[in-house]
């Protein structure tokens, strides 16, 4: 028996509760069968719209878990790609979503929606990292794929203080880039320093967007956590054939723009999809995660570890503002 932060339906009203189960519970999944014992997991802002029901995340039959990410010990599988004892991660695939998450001390989950835990991290740094540090790579990765290279300039990252934006600017800084942090926290800013960044820009420079459908070219590239304006801001002040990559709509999902900058100074918007990126390139992320970001560089990432019954306030926190950084889900807490 094991214990699980289960969201459920009663008389049309979501509830959230912690529920003691029995591996009978866990519903049955496509694919080659992997049972899990969870060991972490982490609280994104998707899964507390989920967990509060302010958002429409879950997609799936209830009863579900939440939780977007998890981190575990293979207890068994009918793949060949994992063994009883091996650690794994976790992320997107719709976990939490439309199938159990990792708000559950054991989860049966289908073997390809997993990829190893890398040697050189631990469980724990796993979750510090999560899907936002996953992203991250992922849009550091597709700067480097478009020929973006230290020597170009500075690179900004907006949202710089959240949990993507700061992984980012110490990625940046581990690569050796120009990391420029733009934040509208003050409070922020030494934490940025310590991450990496090189300069800080508030937030205001970019959240009216552009005066102009194309401005001085600033950027080498960007990494851009905000969306709307901002975003609209950026694109007009990328250098020629400059890339911004970006995952994320805070600030607005609409982007009004004009061609002129990809057509006149050839620069590139890349979109960044962590939930169905496939795995090999998973796998090529996560081991880069590991190498890039030493232990003295996560210690320096804000992270907190809550247990599981201390989500549903947490998420409050989250919807909030008033949550900085990472917070882990240790579901055994």
């Amino acid at each position: 028996m094991f214990d699980a932060l289960v969201l459920d339906r009663h008389d049309g009203e979501q509830v959230v509760e912690i529920r003691t189960l029995e591996e009978t519970d866990l519903p049955a999944v496509d694919g080659d069968e992997t049972l899990v014992d969870v060991l972490y997991s982490s609280l994104n802002y998707k899964d507390a719209l989920a967990v509060t029901g302010e958002g429409k995340i879950i997609r799936g039959d209830v009863p579900i878990t939440p939780g977007i990410d998890l981190v575990g010990r293979v207890v068994s599988t009918e793949s060949d790609r994992f063994e009883a004892g091996d650690f794994v991660i976790g992320t997107g695939w719709q976990l939490g979503e439309v199938v159990w998450g990792g708000y559950t001390q054991r989860l049966r989950v289908d073997a390809a929606k997993l990829v190893p835990l890398p040697d050189a991290m631990t469980p724990h740094q796993a979750m510090i990292v999560g899907t936002a540090g996953f992203t991250a790579m992922l849009a550091v990765m597709a700067l480097e794929d478009h020929s973006t290279t230290p020597a170009d300039g500075d690179i900004v990252v907006t949202g710089a203080s959240g949990g993507a934006g700061s992984i980012a600017v110490a990625l940046l800084d581990a690569l050796d880039f120009s990391a420029v942090a733009s934040t509208g926290s003050e409070d922020a800013h030494a934490y940025l320093q310590a991450l990496g960044a090189s300069e800080i820009v508030d937030r205001s420079a970019f959240e009216d967007g552009p005066e102009r459908p194309m401005e001085r070219g600033r950027w080498a590239g960007a990494i851009d956590a905000v969306g709307g304006n901002t975003l609209a801001a950026i694109i007009a002040q990328l250098q020629r054939h400059a890339s911004v990559a970006a995952f994320g709509n805070a600030g607005g999902h609409e982007v009004h723009t004009t061609v002129f900058p990809f057509i006149l100074r050839g620069v590139n918007l890349l979109g960044i999809d962590s939930n169905t990126c496939p795995n090999d390139r998973r796998v090529t992320a996560w081991t880069r995660l590991a190498d890039l970001l030493a232990d003295d560089v996560l210690d320096r990432i804000t992270a907190r570890t809550i247990p599981l019954a201390a989500v549903p306030e947490a998420s409050r926190d989250v919807l909030d503002g008033a949550v900085r950084g990472r917070i882990v889900v240790e579901v055994n807490g």
